[in-house]
């Protein structure tokens, strides 16, 4: 492009749709025409005659309208992938890109009203999985659970449990109007009159109740979490915040630059003068805040730690509150750019093609314990990630209780399962796999050139997926290689009488099993040797 006089860095080399297409497309001669004042085709056999192509690296290069240019991987070098692939190991896919850079990834942060629900769950797998990936690019990620132990609903709950409490005792009661009706407060109120019998009947002051609930709550939550193999390393309590006087902060902050007003006895930021279109109420005329306030703080803590990226993973009840946030911080003076808003849809459940019903306060949910308990962690995590963060997701319970390979992760683990056996079975024929004298130039069957191909991408994909932190990407991906695998397998022997060929397709099908095992470990899910 140079050479003809055009800008190259709007030039993008993408992966074909399909492997008959190369191994690597460009449409560039599209992109260009206008500029280069021509036709996209002719264009395009301007810039392959001007191309210095390496033979070593390059077998062709091919024109394909209505104006695609698609490179073709010479076999070495395709055989050198897989090479590549054995040799990195547990590290293959993985870079040092961004070595020496910090990220922060704040997800779940369910307040400790009630157990983790299936709505949870989804946030929680794509928040644990992005920092996989983040990690797996070289960021030093510190996982972080914003703990909301403050507000209303705190106080809601307290007030739920020593209702509980006295209904147990026998004594009269009121239960509070909106209040938390699930027979987890009962249990708790149980507890509590084992622990404490009547000592609590005369205690007006709800804050005793809040605690033991909390308490008790939150206890629920983390061992939820730790099946579900999400480990924290920072809890934030929101209540630290107002003890700290940060919230006072931000408004006299706000205050000094003008951007907050008194109005009906409330406080409001001028959001109108920071890019949105209404102002919004920080503080209520009962002087309660609002949820903007004490998050606009948290971010304030957050950016003032120093961290290169922050990711905040919210539902889709964020999506009008966050940019509120964001103007906040901007109005307060601080550079958001390093700050990733990322909004996952709902999940709503269904079995036997209807939906189940979901409600915290009234308890009518299925919680991601009693989920984990009837599917298993891994088939929960992948079908958190299979679809897009943006998209509505419908988990179907019938087919994720299948352990056949209709079921779209026992799909995957069966492939990578299937690629170890093959290497035991290649013992008992007295192979001992060498991969120094592997002859893969004997990989010259189309879907052993389809496999090297996909090989070839999985770098490019993990990388992609660190700029998007969308892990359908690489389920995506881990669905198209064990599809491939499984279609190799059918009409190639793997362990055949031929030890050289043999040789060289136990290197292939190991570098696979190892691409396999990595993508599945980035989306915490377990790459079983037998199923």
């Amino acid at each position: 492009l140079q050479r003809l006089g055009l800008d190259p860095s709007r030039v993008q080399l993408e992966r074909p749709r399909q492997v008959t297409f190369g191994d690597i497309t460009c449409n560039a001669p599209l992109v260009y025409a206008r500029e280069a004042h021509k036709p996209p085709l002719d264009l395009a056999h301007e810039m392959v005659a001007n191309l210095e192509l390496d033979p070593a690296t390059f077998a062709a290069v091919e024109i394909a309208p209505p104006g695609f240019l698609n490179f073709v991987f010479s076999d070495s070098y395709r055989q050198s992938i897989a090479l590549a692939v054995l040799a990195q190991g547990k590290r293959f896919g993985s870079s040092d890109t961004y070595q020496g850079k910090r990220a922060l990834v704040e997800f779940v942060s369910a307040n400790p009203t009630g157990p983790l629900t299936v709505g949870h769950g989804r946030g929680a797998i794509l928040g644990d999985t992005a920092a996989n990936i983040l990690e797996w690019n070289g960021y030093q990620v510190e996982r972080e659970y914003y703990y909301n132990d403050a507000g209303r609903q705190m106080r809601v709950l307290g007030e739920s449990l020593r209702a509980r409490y006295l209904e147990e005792l026998g004594l009269e009661h009121t239960f509070p109007e909106g209040g938390y009706e699930g027979e987890y407060i009962r249990e708790i109120a149980g507890d509590l009159v084992d622990t404490q019998a009547d000592a609590l009947k005369s205690e007006q002051d709800t804050a005793v109740f809040t605690v033991a609930a909390e308490q008790a709550i939150f206890k629920d939550i983390n061992g939820t979490l730790e099946q579900l193999g999400v480990v924290f390393d920072n809890y934030f309590n929101e209540r630290d915040l107002y003890d700290s006087g940060s919230l006072d902060k931000v408004i006299a902050a706000l205050e000094s630059k003008g951007l907050v007003y008194r109005k009906d006895d409330a406080t409001w930021l001028k959001a109108s003068e920071l890019g949105r279109e209404d102002d919004r109420v920080l503080i209520k005329n009962t002087g309660e805040p609002t949820y903007r306030l004490p998050d606009i703080a948290y971010h304030v803590n957050k950016l003032d730690r120093d961290f290169d990226l922050v990711v905040d993973f919210f539902g889709a009840d964020h999506k009008e509150t966050y940019p509120d946030v964001l103007a906040g911080l901007q109005g307060l003076g601080y550079n958001t750019d390093a700050v990733r808003v990322l909004i996952h849809q709902f999940v709503t459940l269904t079995q036997g093609g209807q939906q189940v019903k979901m409600s915290t306060r009234k308890a009518t949910f299925i919680t991601l314990d009693e989920l984990m308990d009837e599917v298993g962690r891994d088939v929960v995590r992948y079908f958190f990630l299979m679809r897009g963060m943006d998209t509505h997701l419908n988990f179907d319970l019938d087919l994720a209780k299948k352990s056949s390979d209709e079921n779209p992760v026992f799909y995957l683990q069966y492939a990578h399962a299937r690629m170890v056996n093959i290497a035991v079975r290649a013992e008992s024929f007295g192979y001992t796999f060498k991969l120094e004298t592997a002859p893969l130039e004997l990989l010259t069957l189309p879907e052993e050139r389809e496999l090297m191909h996909l090989l070839w991408w999985f770098p490019q994909v993990i990388r992609q997926t660190c700029q998007t932190l969308e892990p359908m990407t690489i389920a995506n991906y881990l669905q198209e290689i064990a599809t491939a695998y499984h279609r190799y397998y059918t009409v190639a022997r793997v362990v055949t009488e031929d030890e050289p060929l043999s040789q060289a397709r136990l290197a292939l099908t190991a570098a696979c099993r190892l691409t396999m095992a990595n993508g599945l470990t980035l989306l915490g899910i377990n790459a079983p040797e037998r199923m």
